[in-house]
């Protein structure tokens, strides 16, 4: 049976992922009320959890150390009461290559973007790379979300910015939108968040 997260913990779990955003799309992030997400929020600043910063004209909220050790914490409870401490592990186990792979794919992407080096990535060897991880990527998501439903939505996020690519190669790494790289790597953080791990 799949376990529903608390609210309080999606609400500042987004705060993790995202790593700044403001309450909007913290509260997209797991389809919550923007009301609800803003009196989280604030409860989790009165107690020193995140923090809110403006940077030319925009805020946004972060996460304090304090925040961190809270949420792994209740993600640990989380993952004991659920019983799924082997499946997640496993998950990221196998994850763990594809990781190195798609970590390979963005740089030289990036760097060929800015022209470092003589080589060219190739965007067709780009894309083939991406699709392989976004099919792996298809399976790890049916075994964590038949144990932890907040794990939804990771695979049609990333199919989604690859089917783009072809038009608009932005989608593979920029940090404006849910590119590949993006949400690669909050997959990757809510994995080691989860299992109160270190990059």
């Amino acid at each position: 049976m799949t376990h529903r997260s608390a609210p309080e913990l999606l609400t500042l779990h987004a705060v993790r992922l995202l790593g700044y955003a403001a309450t909007p799309r913290i509260a997209d992030r797991f389809d919550l009320p923007p009301a609800a997400v803003e009196e989280h929020l604030l409860d989790a600043q009165a107690v020193g959890r995140i923090t809110y910063s403006s940077f030319g004209g925009d805020g946004g909220w972060s996460m304090t150390e304090t925040g961190r050790a809270w949420g792994e914490q209740r993600l640990r409870a989380e993952l004991d009461q659920a019983g799924a401490c082997a499946d997640v592990e496993q998950v990221h186990e196998a994850f763990v290559p594809y990781n190195v792979t798609v970590s390979e794919l963005c740089t030289a992407w990036q760097l060929s973007e800015l022209e470092v080096g003589d080589a060219r990535a190739d965007l067709i060897t780009i894309s083939a790379g991406l699709a392989s991880a976004a099919d792996a990527l298809a399976g790890f998501e049916t075994a964590l979300t038949a144990r932890l439903g907040r794990f939804a939505g990771y695979h049609r996020r990333f199919r989604g910015a690859l089917d783009r690519i072809d038009v608009d190669p932005g989608w593979i790494t920029a940090t404006d939108r849910d590119s590949c790289h993006r949400v690669w790597f909050e997959f990757h953080e809510d994995l080691i968040a989860t299992l109160g791990l270190t990059r």
